[in-house]
């Protein structure tokens, strides 16, 4: 910037003395006082211009000097940073190269014991491969001398002897699982006897029959037009509302509603029943109806939910759960309504537990939201057990009740198996409730097919004369031959028969397989 300023200088010097100059020789013209005075002003500016260039000059060179010092001051410093910085790294590398001499030095060593081993070993594998063939050639000698004096091939020797040993194994172990089975069957039944007994004495509950459908009361025949509308619209729109089946027939002031989905069935009889008694029937109305009739079925969900959780003492159970829980109010299995039929295994549950002396409350809590994953219809896949426990899961509940809500099936052979006592508390209780006496229903033709079934996976084995189903396929009766079956092999049949049954059958429950076999004597009296 500095020199800028020099420069400037210069050239106003420059041109100022071109302007004297100039003034100079128009003053020539003019009167010789007049030049006179003009180039003596032109001379005093002209040695005044030369005097501040040369202080400019001697500034900027100045200047000049102490810019170079300046800069060579900071090379001559980073210079010394570069030389400390590498006279660091030489150190580094140096100290990398000794670490490295040392690392290949040891490796040397470490490759010299190695070798050593492997000679050492060498040597031994060969002791060993000869100390090996001396074995086989003197095994060859023995195996020819024993097959010389007992006039058997050693296939045959070793058959025989296989056949031997697996027979006196299957006959000790017939005889043990036998003994075994005997005692733990005589206590099993007796404490099993006094646990269910107390737990069904202490608790009796009813059970609801629920249907596909559900029928609707009419005032008058008139309704049925009304329902219907104007070509059938209010109908269409009842039917898109709800997802439900309107059959509108000859019946005698009274429509069916006919759905699979309860909750629907119920919303749509609700709805209905509103409309019949406002008389205002049109879709808009119906789309008005319908909501209103889907908020009183939540909420009477919520509330039942709410009444079985009080009921079993139970708290801090999610509001979801609780909700679907009040949703297996309007649902069933086979004759049983899915609400009670969780209910009551909630009560059997605890009373077993309290029985072997368990957690009352975990067991009472596991054995109420056993059936929870029957409140989903589609929206997921898999068992009811499996979709229940990550409901619950999901919602907060502890990995025990998890468990048990996915194993409560586990003992039918499909889902999660029963692992804790809790599991198999559950398993019972909901196995008890099932069992009572109208809790069940099934169709002929699937029960004769079933019995059939059963009869037929006995027939099967060698040795088998008659099978019957018995108590409804709870039990069945094989009968043997006796020239056939031993009775360690009846003991090994009926384990046989039964994991036949289990991998093939379908079955609700458990079924008992008994072998029979019988010796008959038999003569003639002359």
């Amino acid at each position: 910037m500095d020199t800028v300023y020099l420069l400037a200088a210069v050239v106003i010097g420059l041109v100022g003395g071109v302007f004297l100059g100039t003034r100079l020789g128009r003053a020539k013209g003019g009167t010789g006082d007049g030049a006179k005075a003009a180039e003596e002003e032109a001379t005093k500016l002209r040695a005044a211009a030369k005097a501040e260039i040369e202080s400019l000059k001697k500034a900027a060179e100045v200047e000049g000097k102490e810019a170079a010092r300046k800069h060579k001051t900071d090379l001559d410093e980073e210079l010394r940073g570069r030389r400390t910085e590498l006279s660091k790294r030489e150190q580094s590398l140096t100290e990398k190269e000794r670490e490295v001499e040392k690392s290949r030095r040891e490796a040397d060593r470490r490759a010299g014991d190695l070798e050593k081993k492997e000679r050492s070993v060498d040597g031994k594998i060969k002791q060993a491969d000869v100390a090996v063939e001396k074995a086989e050639a003197a095994q060859v000698e023995a195996r020819k001398k024993l097959e010389t004096i007992a006039g058997l091939s050693e296939e045959q020797a070793r058959k025989k002897l296989e056949d031997e040993v697996r027979q006196q194994a299957l006959q000790q172990a017939a005889i043990e699982i036998k003994k075994i089975e005997e005692d733990a069957h005589r206590d099993a039944t007796a404490r099993a006897k006094t646990i269910v007994a107390t737990a069904i004495q202490r608790f009796a509950s009813e059970f609801v029959h629920e249907r596909t459908v559900a029928v609707v009361p009419l005032p008058s025949d008139d309704l049925k037009g009304r329902l219907i509308g104007r070509e059938g619209r209010n109908i269409r729109a009842l039917e898109a509302a709800t997802g439900i089946d309107m059959i509108i027939d000859d019946t005698s002031e009274a429509i069916t509603i006919s759905c699979f989905n309860p909750v629907r069935r119920e919303i749509a009889r609700l709805a209905i029943s509103a409309l019949v008694a406002d008389g205002r029937i049109h879709p808009t109305r119906i789309e008005e109806v319908v909501r209103k009739a889907e908020k009183e079925v939540d909420k009477v969900c919520k509330e039942a939910g709410e009444a079985a959780v009080f009921d079993l003492g139970i708290h801090r159970v999610h509001p979801e759960l609780v909700k679907m829980l009040g949703k297996l109010k309007f649902r069933q299995s086979y004759a049983q309504n899915v609400l009670l039929h969780s209910i009551e295994v909630g009560y059997l549950a605890g009373l077993i537990a309290g029985e072997l002396g368990a957690n009352v409350k975990l067991a009472r809590r596991a054995g109420l939201l056993h059936d929870i994953g029957k409140a989903v219809d589609h929206e997921q896949e898999g068992p009811h057990g499996e979709v229940g426990a990550q409901l619950a899961r999901r919602h907060g509940e502890s990995p025990k009740v998890c468990q048990a809500i996915a194993a409560h099936h586990g003992d039918e052979g499909a889902g999660t198996q029963p692992a804790s006592i809790l599991d198999h508390i559950v398993a019972a209780a909901n196995s008890l409730s099932a069992a009572r006496p109208g809790a069940r229903r099934e169709q002929l033709a699937s029960y004769i097919k079933r019995l059939d079934d059963l009869e037929a996976i006995c027939k099967r084995f060698t040795g088998v004369e008659r099978a019957y189903a018995l108590m409804a396929g709870r039990e069945i009766r094989v009968m043997v031959m006796n020239d056939q079956i031993d009775d360690a092999g009846a003991i090994v049949m009926s384990k046989e028969i039964a994991r036949a049954i289990e991998t093939e059958a379908t079955y609700p429950g458990q079924v008992r397989v008994v072998v029979v076999r019988e010796t008959r004597a038999s003569d003639y009296a002359r």
